[in-house]
């Protein structure tokens, strides 16, 4: 019996060897921390329009220069940041935890959903696509420094993507995303900044924006003072000052800003005031936790939030030192019985 040639043609040889670089990641982390980059955190790359956008956008701020072209789809929206920040946080754990990482992610569709607070609704799907369609059409064109790098660039918020896979009625399963080498860099060098949970209940675009800006302000400062004019300039909306300013004030009628309380000052000023400090760590970071010991804090503390249990466990572990971890899963079970005993 004659070889087959492994790139040769027939019945029964073998697919053609797409990714011949280890260039790729499987997005398997459950419950891995939002995470969010900073330079589109600090400059308006989306838009926060609910139609398709299909204007140029300009903005400059201080040396840096931003123009962001939309393709026949429109501008990528803030809603569709929810992918780029599902990636982000999917490699920050990954990395975290010891593992390989690359530009090329494989994804469920499903987790996707699961993780930004989405409906998994046929609809749904298909408007995951619609996104998947705005990010790569849309192409920026800026000088953003990333990585300790300021390179003058034109690309793509995300470089391509296809369905790996779909169910038999057609819905997508799988989906592969490769992200544009600027987005990539700033995973790599770790210029990112946790996100509220919460973040992915906002229903309205500016308020996630005015989030982005507060988080990326505050940082380690307990307050942000910020004018009108320059919060409307980096929001990024349309909207003229009078109104920006209506709709500020709205917010802070509502007062329902994941971390923030907002603020209005004279002189035509916001001021953003840290509820409970979101801290970043400057060292390792505890192992992720299994979804069982997320079932089991579950059962310990029923109607907590598990979450914010785990990102409590976090800062008390960082607090302490972060000593060496023989289980993760443990130490953080053992926290929440603290809990539960103490009646906290």
């Amino acid at each position: 019996m004659g070889g087959r040639t492994p790139g040769g043609a027939g019945q029964g040889t073998l697919l053609p060897d797409r990714y011949p670089q280890v260039d790729f990641f499987i997005c398997d982390i459950l419950d891995a921390i939002p995470k969010d980059d900073m330079a589109t955190m600090e400059h308006p790359v989306f838009s926060l329009s609910t139609r398709p956008d299909r204007r140029i956008l300009s903005y400059e701020h201080r040396g840096t220069q931003i123009e962001v072209t939309p393709s026949v789809k429109g501008l990528a929206t803030i809603h569709d940041k929810d992918i780029l920040i599902f990636c982000i946080s999917q490699l920050m754990a990954a990395i975290n935890a010891g593992r390989a990482v690359g530009r090329t992610l494989t994804l469920r569709a499903h987790d996707l959903l699961v993780a930004t607070n989405r409906e998994t609704s046929g609809d749904a799907y298909r408007r995951l696509r619609e996104a998947f369609e705005r990010l790569a059409g849309t192409r920026i064109t800026t000088n953003i420094v990333t990585g300790d790098k300021e390179i003058t660039s034109g690309f793509g918020l995300i470089e391509s993507w296809e369905i790996v896979r779909k169910s038999r009625g057609g819905r997508m399963m799988s989906v592969s995303i490769t992200l544009s080498d600027w987005l990539f860099r700033a995973v790599m060098s770790k210029s990112v900044l946790t996100l509220s949970r919460d973040y992915f209940r906002l229903r309205k675009p500016l308020e996630r924006r005015i989030y982005e800006l507060a988080r990326k302000h505050c940082g380690r400062q307990d307050s942000w003072r910020v004018s009108v004019e320059v919060l409307l300039n980096k929001s990024g909306s349309a909207s003229p000052r009078r109104v920006f300013r209506k709709m500020i004030r709205d917010m802070i009628e509502t007062d329902h800003l994941p971390d923030y309380e907002i603020a209005e000052e004279p002189g035509d000023i916001i001021r953003f005031s840290s509820r409970n400090r979101l801290t970043e760590t400057t060292g390792p970071e505890a192992p992720p936790l299994s979804v069982a010991a997320m079932a089991q804090a579950r059962s310990l503390l029923p109607g907590a939030d598990v979450y914010a249990l785990e990102a409590e466990w976090r800062g008390f572990w960082a607090a302490s030192g972060r000593p060496r971890l023989r289980s993760a899963d443990a130490a953080f079970l053992g926290f929440v019985k603290k809990k539960a005993a103490s009646g906290a």
